[in-house]
């Protein structure tokens, strides 16, 4: 069948350019979607971007004893922990139907965290 192979090869082409203006998009999307995550009822918070970038931390005063530095410490882990875990959840909605859209292909792709 001569030819017969290049309208496919041209199509898959077009697909992952397609897929690849889709991925940064999504990924420019990330970057501007902040989520927050807390601790403590609230007495800290964390927020990231849905890149997983950490922007601030925003502490109650109620919290800070100088005599227990450790709780508070703890506190800052969990809520950074509680928004990146945020994070990651907002990457699955945004970059999982184009990962899925990439077959086989999605675990070749550095960077996607999936």
């Amino acid at each position: 069948m001569p030819g017969g192979g290049q309208p496919n090869l041209q199509q898959l082409l077009k697909q992952a350019q397609k897929m690849q203006e889709q991925l940064a998009s999504a990924q420019e999307e990330l970057a501007d979607t902040e989520v927050k995550g807390a601790a403590g009822g609230g007495l800290v918070t964390a927020t990231v971007t849905g890149s997983a970038e950490l922007r601030s931390i925003e502490i109650d005063p109620k919290v800070v004893d100088p005599d227990d530095i450790e709780t508070l410490q703890d506190l800052i882990v969990a809520a950074v922990r509680s928004a990146t875990e945020e994070a990651r959840k907002v990457q699955q909605e945004k970059m999982g139907p184009i990962a899925g859209g990439l077959g086989g292909m999605a675990g070749g792709m550095p960077g996607l965290g999936f």
